[in-house]
């Protein structure tokens, strides 16, 4: 992220005259229509960093028409001729510093071509206005928008923006956002941070604003849109929790409130293995229609399909962790992914330890169990997966064994130091697997390219579980070798669930 520097009152017009002239003969080009990204080279743009996000919209469920601005608060990187917006949406009009502009769409990509040249330094003020049927919309044939009997969910990884709102689409561009959405009135609309209230308009529509103060990466942020009973209190430690379930859960109803009001609970028990919660509100949102779960920043959003077998905290512990890991410390790009997904599989084992069901020592043995050795879980690389199986269950399940394997080698204190050292580091930014090997080898005094050459980047079954205590491959090449820890089934169902958000 990019530091956010004030500029005085009175010098602010001289100087952004000055940066929007340019030094004399100053050569401008168009940002990159992507950040660069192997996984995903569209992804992104260069040229800007994006600062903030207002989105102002009106939706009507009856037809999914989704209408308004969002306006972009950002600061050019270079002398900037031209940039692009990743967006899906028919655009009526873009002004870029109060000038209107002209613009072209192809291929996901929103192509700005600003009256003038803009300097690198300056600040850009970015008003797109915007009309559409999202749930019309797709790439490579498949459709993010998820239109529901009563509203719609914007909700999906890694990508959901480009079906609501024009944006720098990659993790590594952070933001705060504004989002405040119109709708009829008895529909509700729940989205990220803050309820910063709601407001009565004279068409028969109720206006939802929400606020997220801390950076937010695009990806995790959404919106739900329906018919919700929302709860709200406040936690133990004094922050806003908003809680939303969609009308008509039946019998899910009741496994869904038991798991997901113990938020406060989860968050509180995770802080002490990752420190402070990084965020300014808490909650959850449970609905149907998506089919997985997502670590929305603030407010994690759940199928009901956790809760078909009862109760289900572990997918609660899970899209919780992510809020440190994934969220406030997000990839520095999407081959990174074990650096979300193997540290929230492993709190799942954390916490399940806390409970009763099964040490992280036992879920280890168990899940190195579970695979022989020719099983093709083998063969997906967490550190390097690849964007066709980033969302594979080894990612999460061998992620976790790393994760393991790294505490076993290097022990309680330098592990969790680590970890917490991590999140601090990093906080509100991104980061890559490099920068975490080399953490953990300064924490704990250890060379560990061993250790992650085998766990992360190398095909096969390594030749032993991670532990003091732990089976070998020769011994443990079936399921029945050890015994199932009580969370098992619980963990098991979460992942597959879990693994249904890659498209």
């Amino acid at each position: 992220m990019s530091m956010r520097r004030k500029i005085t009152v009175g010098a602010a017009t001289a100087c952004t005259l000055a940066l929007l002239a340019g030094p004399a003969g100053a050569a401008a080009a168009p940002g990159a229509p992507g950040i660069g990204d192997p996984y995903y080279p569209n992804s992104g743009n260069g040229g800007y960093d994006a600062l903030h996000y207002d989105i102002r919209l009106n939706y009507q469920p009856s037809n999914d028409n989704l209408s308004g601005t969002t306006t972009i608060l950002a600061k050019a990187t270079q002398d900037l001729s031209r940039f692009n917006l990743d967006f899906l949406l028919n655009v009526q009009s873009v002004r870029v510093n109060n000038k209107v502009a002209s613009f072209t769409q192809q291929g996901g990509e929103l192509v700005v071509d600003p009256k003038a040249t803009l300097a690198k330094g300056s600040d850009l003020t970015v008003v797109v206005t915007y009309s559409d049927s999202p749930s019309t919309k797709s790439v490579d044939g498949y459709t993010a928008w998820k239109k529901t009997p009563t509203g719609a969910l914007a909700i999906d990884e890694p990508d959901i923006a480009p079906w609501w709102y024009p944006s720098n689409n990659h993790p590594t561009d952070k933001a705060t956002f504004d989002v405040s959405v119109a709708v009829p009135d008895g529909v509700e609309v729940i989205s990220n941070g803050r309820l910063t209230g709601t407001t009565k308009q004279i068409n028969g529509w109720t206006r939802w604003n929400w606020r997220s103060t801390k950076p937010q990466n695009t990806y995790s942020t959404f919106v739900s849109i329906g018919q919700f009973e929302i709860r709200q209190s406040t936690s133990p430690s004094g922050l806003p929790v908003v809680n939303a379930y969609a009308e008509g859960l039946g019998e899910f109803e009741g496994a869904a409130k038991a798991s997901v009001e113990r938020t406060p609970e989860i968050l509180e028990f995770e802080s002490g293995f990752f420190g402070p919660y990084p965020f300014e509100a808490q909650g959850g949102v449970v609905t149907g229609g998506i089919g997985f779960a997502l670590e929305n920043q603030t407010r994690p959003n759940y199928d009901t399909a956790f809760w078909r077998r009862g109760g289900n905290t572990y997918v609660v512990a899970h899209e919780l962790a992510h809020q440190w890991f994934g969220d406030s410390v997000s990839v520095h790009g999407w081959k990174d992914i074990w650096l979300n997904e193997g540290f929230a599989s492993y709190a799942e084992w954390l916490w399940s330890e806390h409970v009763g069901e099964g040490t992280a020592q036992e879920n280890s043995d168990y899940v190195y169990s579970l695979y022989p050795a020719d099983d093709p879980f083998w063969d997906v690389l967490p550190g390097d997966p690849g964007a066709a199986n980033q969302f594979d269950g080894a990612v999460y399940d061998r992620g976790a064994l790393t994760l393991h394997a790294l505490r076993s080698a290097v022990g309680d204190e330098a592990f969790f130091t680590t970890l917490q050292t991590w999140v601090a580091q990093h906080q509100y930014s991104d980061a890559s697997i490099d920068q975490f090997i080399a953490l953990a080898e300064q924490v704990s005094g250890q060379q560990l390219d061993d250790l992650f050459t085998t766990w992360l980047f190398t095909k096969g079954k390594p030749a032993q579980a991670p532990g003091t205590f732990s089976v070998s491959a020769d011994s443990a090449s079936a399921k029945t070798a050890v015994a199932e820890p009580k969370s098992r089934q619980k963990i098991a169902e979460t992942h597959e669930l879990l693994a249904k958000s890659e498209r």
